[in-house]
Parts: structure tokens; C-alpha cells; sequence
């Protein structure tokens, strides 16, 4: 990990950054470190987010930010994605008026922490407006104060990371201004007037402006106050006003490749995707086991370790000779496999999916359970088992109601040494597949290995 960069004073020779920065008090520019060292104060840092775009561009009634992706709104991923650094301390999102009352449902079901909403302009740059007048305003009963550094994001970008935010805050305290860029993928070409290439720019001396971007809150909000209404309508770039009306060169900050924004459809899908792949990185093995180390439980948790060698894997019991569960649970692990060798009842899984639902784990993400148990069938009567076992389609309607989807798996536990691992690898390609693809067409359903 790239060490945090240091404090740095303001510009030398920039006057208006001097100015903007002697206007706020003192304060440490990274705000981490000065949250970990008692005596010094952080800067006070707030988030506007623009969201009353309509989504035209990506073809569907809905606004893009309010698009489903997991059953859960776009938006709530990117609202999550801030709520995670403790350092800023309000979050303006500014929403269209007929959208107020859906984002007020929004906040309350995903239980979003710092959360003020404001009515969006008719564009982009009067959304951002809105959300800078809420910030520098004294409005009765508000809980909101000037920040020293406002922070510009996307409500569509749910993948920002916390270095990247601290890195464009810390130079937006030097320069008064900073971005995040990526490189070009494409070239950019200029046509002419009757649809002629007129000429292209060198790809390699140009870069994609991305956000967070970050301002010292007086220079952006002073550029706000002087634009003019050509720029308020059709301007999209906010480093190009703090040039154009603060004077402020904005530091540009490259940025990771996760800050794409999602505008088309298929952005939904790959969003979806990764949102999946970092959900499906703990699998926790439940085991009606205690000591004995060959039960066939332990075996398919190596099975599952070695052909998931970059997921982790970790084993628990509801007893209490095991790991915490409770403890794993807080870790905010969504997939579990609850293995069921000394009987075929229902009851263990039943004890997790009752501590699932007490720790309100499932209100951001769906949780995966599996339901898994063993069948000799010379030792047990098949129809015996299939009767207990069908009670997982009940408990699965009730729980698929909070977000938890459970689904069983049978695995043959032949006496065969050799057909035994060729079970068990079955069992554990159908595990993988069921917490990497979170299908809730199969909750419910009992699978066969």
C-alpha cells in the first residue's frame, strides 16, 4: 500500500488558493491521520452528489441512479461507498422533486447515515449549485455547516474507493482544486462542419476527466455564483469552471480503473457483476461437528479451499466449542454452507438463518445460504429423507422476504472412497456457481450432486 502523501502547505504564488485556504481555520490535510492523532483537528470535508438525471442515455424509464442491481437502487451503492469514510461529515444529494419522496424510502430501508437531500436543478451544474447553497447557507433547523473542502461525485460511480477520495482532497487543500483522470481508451477526433475529420488529438497527451473531484469549498462555490447561465445549462465540468471564473489550475489525480460511471444498460450488468465477485470472497462452512477432522464435512471444506484458492474460507459451528459465528457474521460474511451429516433435519440451518436475521446483515446485500446434507442411500430410506428435506422450500419463501436466499444440496456419500471425492467435487462446483451467481430462481429448490 503507496504510503499517504504528506501535508502540504498552499500553493506558492496562487493568491486565491492562499486566500480561500486562510479563510477556513487550521487544520490537518489528511484527514485520516488527523483523526488517529488527538489535538489535531481534521478538515471538515461534505460530498454533493447530483442525482436528477433522467437516464435517457440508457434507454429505460427509471433513472439510471435508481436502476436495481441486486434488487437494491444504484444509488445506495454509491451513497454506501461514502458513508464508509468517517472523515466527511455531511452528504448533499440533490433528487428531482417527483423523486424526494423515493429517495427519503431509499434512506430509510438502507439505513444511510449523513444523508441530506435537496431539490436538482433542470441540469447537472444547477443540481451542483443546489447542493453548494445547502452547504454555505444557514437554513433554519439545518444540520448542515460550511465545509472547508466539498467533495464533487457522481451518484452513478458505486465503486469509488477511500484512497482515491482522500488523495483529490488532500491536493484540492494545496491547489484549491483536483480531479480524477484516467487514460483515454479511444482517440478523440474533431469533425468539421460537413461531417469531415478536421483533426484528432494525441491520445497520449490528453486524459478522461472521472470524478470524485474535490474543491477548497469558497473557490467552487464562488465560480458557481459568478457562471453564467450558458454554462449553467451546457457546461459539465466543474475543473473548468474553477479555472474559467477562480482562476485555479486543478491538480489532476490518476485514478483507479473502478471509477467508470454506469450510463448504458450493459453498465448495469457489469456493475451487477462486480458488486458478486466482492460479495463471494468469505464463504463460511457451518458444520453439526465438533473435533472429529475426518468428518466428510471437513473434507468438501478442503475440496472448497483448494479450487477457491483467492476466496476465503472459514468454518464455524452453532455450538459454542465453535468459531464465533456471531463474530463472522460482523465481519459481514453473505455466504454460508451449513453442513448436515448426523441428521437430516432442518434444525441447524434453521439456528443460522434465525442469527442471519437478527444481525440485519441481508438489508445492503442478498445473502447466500446452502443447505447441505449427506445421503447414504442403503443406510437411509430415500423417502424418509426427501420428506424431512422438503421443508426447505418453506423456510426459503419466508426468508427470500429478508433478503436471504436459501436453497439445499444433496450430495451422494457413497462408502467408495473414490466416487465420495468425485461427490464431493460436484458438490463443490455447484456451491461456487450458487454464491457466485446469487439466482434467486433457485431459492427454494434442493439440488442433487
Amino acid at each position: 500500500m503507496e504510503p499517504r502523501p504528506a501535508a502540504p502547505g498552499p500553493c506558492p504564488g496562487d493568491s486565491r488558493v492562499a486566500a480561500a485556504a486562510a479563510a477556513a481555520p487550521a487544520s490537518s490535510l489528511n484527514p485520516a491521520e488527523a483523526r488517529a492523532e488527538p489535538g489535531r483537528r481534521a478538515p471538515s470535508v461534505a460530498a454533493v452528489l447530483p442525482a436528477g438525471g433522467s437516464g435517457e442515455r440508457m434507454g429505460v424509464p427509471t433513472p439510471k441512479q435508481f436502476c436495481p442491481i441486486l434488487e437494491r437502487p444504484l444509488i445506495s451503492y454509491t451513497l454506501q461507498a461514502l458513508e464508509r469514510v468517517s472523515w466527511i461529515k455531511d452528504i448533499v444529494v440533490a433528487v428531482t422533486g417527483e423523486n424526494m419522496e423515493a429517495m427519503k424510502g431509499i434512506i430509510q430501508k438502507y439505513k444511510h447515515q449523513r444523508i441530506s437531500l435537496v431539490e436538482a436543478g433542470v441540469t447537472r451544474h444547477r443540481s451542483i449549485f443546489n447542493g453548494l447553497r445547502a452547504l454555505a447557507e444557514d437554513q433554519p433547523n439545518s444540520k448542515l455547516s460550511k465545509p472547508e473542502v466539498v467533495i464533487i461525485h457522481d451518484a452513478v460511480r458505486p465503486f469509488v474507493e477511500e484512497d482515491v477520495l482522500l488523495k483529490v482532497v488532500t491536493a484540492a487543500k494545496e491547489h484549491g482544486a483536483a480531479g480524477a483522470v484516467r487514460p483515454l481508451v479511444s482517440t478523440v477526433i474533431s469533425p468539421s462542419a460537413d461531417g469531415c475529420l478536421d483533426h484528432s488529438l494525441e491520445r497520449a497527451r490528453h486524459r478522461a476527466s472521472e470524478m470524485p473531484q474535490a474543491f477548497l469549498f469558497g473557490v467552487i462555490y464562488e465560480a458557481y455564483q459568478q457562471c453564467s447561465d450558458y454554462d449553467l445549462e451546457f457546461g459539465t465540468e466543474c475543473l473548468q469552471l474553477a479555472l474559467k471564473y477562480g482562476h485555479i489550475n486543478a491538480k489532476l489525480v490518476e485514478g483507479s480503473p473502478d471509477l467508470w460511471k454506469v450510463t448504458y444498460k450493459r453498465d448495469l450488468y457489469a456493475a451487477e457483476s462486480i458488486i458478486k465477485e466482492r460479495i463471494s470472497q468469505h464463504i463460511c462452512i457451518i458444520m453439526d461437528t465438533k473435533e472429529d477432522k475426518n468428518h466428510v464435512g471437513h473434507h468438501l471444506e478442503e475440496i472448497l479451499k483448494n479450487e477457491l484458492n483467492h476466496v476465503e474460507v472459514t468454518s464455524g459451528a452453532l455450538c459454542p466449542a465453535g468459531r464465533d459465528l456471531k463474530q463472522i457474521i460482523l465481519e459481514q460474511c453473505y455466504n454460508y454452507v451449513c453442513v448436515n451429516v448426523l441428521s437430516s433435519d432442518f434444525e441447524e440451518t434453521q439456528r443460522l438463518l434465525n442469527m442471519l436475521e437478527e444481525s440485519n446483515l441481508s438489508i445492503l446485500y442478498p445473502v447466500v445460504v446452502i443447505s447441505v446434507y449427506f445421503l447414504d442411500y442403503k443406510s437411509v430410506h430415500f423417502d424418509q429423507k426427501m420428506e424431512n428435506l422438503m421443508q426447505i422450500r418453506e423456510y426459503a419463501k419466508e426468508v427470500r422476504k429478508r433478503n436471504i436466499l436459501l436453497c439445499g444440496l444433496l450430495i451422494y456419500y457413497p462408502q467408495d472412497e473414490q466416487k465420495l471425492q468425485a461427490s464431493l467435487r460436484e458438490g463443490a462446483a455447484i456451491i461456487t456457481t450458487l454464491i457466485k451467481e446469487r439466482n434467486s430462481g433457485l431459492v427454494g429448490q434442493l439440488l442433487i450432486a
